[in-house]
């Protein structure tokens, strides 16, 4: 689901740059971390950094790829999950090549953010009456919304050319864009949300105590 470098005009990435620093500067004040969960943060923000480098490229040069940030979300809190996910693409980004670093803004927006508030939000909905349904939903509701964020922003590049009418930037429509991202990132929100259920469920049997605090 990263975007490259190449790919989007500054007209955007610049406003999400901005957007996506000051989010993460609300996270540093909402979040305080403890002793006996960083752990398992830090575990689990490893995890995703490996889902999420191992990536499926699709049709035009972005990609699909598990991410675990519902996860994340739902145990640690939406700004938790927010700030790690976010380090995580960061460390990508400048050190292995996965996403543009003029793109991190798009991607920290879609990815880390979305893919926390949404899910933690949605896994909130039903944790009281179908907990394992909301644990499933959450992940696959998120990993598609932000694969629609994707699709949307790629796709209105399109819109974007020089003088003469040449295309600068990525070249296909939102008509091309959102079937080629959203068709294959619903097979991954489906395998998403089954790990879901598992990690969550190993989690809260063998260390559930540690989880019930909740973020400021």
């Amino acid at each position: 689901m990263h975007i490259p470098d190449g790919f989007i005009s500054p007209i955007t990435y610049v406003p999400a740059i901005v957007v996506a620093g000051s989010l993460l500067f609300v996270a540093s004040k909402r979040i305080a971390f403890d002793d006996e969960r960083l752990p398992f943060l830090a575990s689990l923000s490893a995890l995703s950094f490996v889902l999420m480098m191992i990536a499926i490229p699709l049709p035009g040069g972005t990609s699909a790829h598990l991410s675990g940030i519902a996860l994340l979300a739902i145990l640690f809190g939406p700004w938790s999950a927010f700030s790690a996910a976010s380090l995580v693409l960061i460390v990508e980004a400048l050190f292995f090549g996965e996403g543009g670093v003029s793109t991190l803004g798009i991607n920290i927006l879609a990815i880390a953010f979305m893919e926390s508030f949404l899910g933690y939000y949605i896994f909130k909905l039903f944790e009281k009456k179908r907990e394992t349904l909301g644990l499933f939903l959450a992940p696959l509701v998120a990993v598609v919304s932000a694969a629609a964020f994707i699709a949307l922003i790629l796709g209105l590049q399109s819109l974007i050319v020089s003088s003469s009418g040449e295309q600068l930037f990525f070249p296909f429509s939102i008509s091309s864009t959102l079937p080629a991202i959203i068709v294959p990132h619903l097979f991954i929100g489906v395998a998403e949300g089954l790990i879901t259920v598992v990690i969550y469920r190993y989690l809260k049997k063998n260390f559930g105590v540690i989880f019930e605090k909740e973020e400021r």
